[in-house]
């Protein structure tokens, strides 16, 4: 494959686009890389497009314009080329996507049926997908899903303790952050690879928030279950949760299923207990006492998911944090591997505050690591141009 042609991956979330454009090698070169962000009545595009950083503001836009822009602003590159294959990456394949598709029109709509098991993400990803085939209607567009590293869990590991017809009928422990963990288990193999054939913990910790028990490279737990709400406080969700609480909720407070829905993805975890910012920086510096209060909860949380992560390995040689608060705030990192010498954990300060790759002197290792969910959708992309 020539080193003319392109890849471009489009990751859709909620309230952002972001994207990069890859030269279609064996293994694929970055050449691009930025987001829109703040989708709605104030995008902005941010973004590095060969040595030059570029930032626009958009005005309002949703997923489509943000397409437009993008598309524009890579036209340096691309010269008027369309991309060879266009990676998605989508929140919910279901029970049948373990492995990356071909997005024909009969995957298309399948993955429509699964719009009520991701409410806030499948519909954008639905709609970059018809954009980005419009845009490029002979380009191979290739799903990657957020879900399919977990497929393999072992049974009691997959189920709630409901009737087993509500299983069979898909309701069942997903898993979420998929692509970032298939990174990571691949750059461990590539880097540490005693430790990838062992028992690893690995931590999304961002926005969005998950920790996944790896053996051998596979999925054995996920703390995220049917939803993306489950397992860890996030930026805006709330985490776990006792169901009790919904029905007192519609019961008490006569919300209604909308009116919930915004409540627990939106305005809870780190911004509805700080009453202040989702944003772990801001917290961080704040002088607020329920800052100070929403930082301890997280932490904990963390820390018990971690001894269940353990348990369900059966043991843990191995810690890795990633993603944006995972991999650069070593004040978190502290609170989380605080008091958890009972498990093997402790950590030399002064690495962890390098940031440096290995972070701990008890016998598990501590790493920070660097994800990378846009190259795993363009290595599935170039290997569908490729087979």
């Amino acid at each position: 494959m020539s080193d003319d042609r392109f890849i471009l991956t489009l990751n859709a979330g909620s309230s952002s686009l972001k994207f990069s454009v890859y030269r279609a090698e064996a293994e694929p070169v970055e050449i691009a890389v930025g987001q829109v962000e703040n989708l709605g009545p104030a995008a902005e595009l941010k973004a590095r497009i060969g040595v030059d950083k570029i930032k626009a503001d958009l005005g309002p836009a949703d997923h489509r314009e943000a397409m437009r822009a993008i598309l524009e602003h890579c036209e340096t590159i691309l010269n008027g080329r369309a991309p060879v294959a266009v990676g998605h990456r989508i929140v919910h394949g279901g029970v049948d996507y373990a492995e990356p598709q071909i997005l024909t029109p009969d995957v298309v709509d399948k993955l429509t049926t699964l719009v009520p098991l991701a409410p806030l993400h499948q519909p954008f990803n639905l709609q970059v997908i018809e954009a980005a085939i419009a845009a490029f209607p002979d380009a191979v567009q290739v799903g990657c899903f957020d879900t399919a590293f977990h497929r393999n869990h072992p049974w009691v590991n997959d189920t709630f303790g409901l009737p087993r017809r509500y299983y069979d009928k898909g309701v069942r422990r997903y898993g979420f952050h998929g692509l970032s963990y298939h990174y990571i288990a691949g750059a461990l193999r590539d880097r540490e690879p005693g430790l990838a054939a062992g028992r690893v913990v690995i931590a999304h910790l961002g926005n969005g928030a998950s920790m996944c028990g790896v053996r051998d490279g596979r999925s054995i737990a996920s703390t995220m279950g049917f939803s993306a709400l489950d397992g860890l406080p996030m930026g805006t969700r709330c985490g776990q949760l006792d169901p009790g609480v919904l029905l007192y909720l519609m019961e008490n407070e006569g919300m209604t299923a909308p009116e919930i829905t915004t409540l627990l993805y939106t305005e809870s975890g780190l911004k509805g207990l700080s009453g202040e910012s989702n944003d772990m920086r801001h917290l961080l510096a704040s002088a607020r006492p329920e800052a100070a209060q929403a930082i301890d909860y997280y932490a904990s949380r963390i820390r018990r998911e971690l001894g269940a992560m353990a348990a369900s390995l059966g043991g843990i040689d191995a810690l890795v944090f990633c993603g944006g608060v995972g991999e650069n705030s070593a004040p978190i990192r502290a609170m989380i591997c605080d008091e958890m010498e009972w498990l093997g954990i402790a950590l030399d300060p002064s690495a962890n505050t390098a940031h440096a790759h290995r972070i701990s002197t008890g016998p598990v290792d501590v790493l920070v690591m660097p994800t990378d969910e846009e190259r795993v959708i363009a290595r599935a992309a170039t290997k569908a141009v490729r087979s």
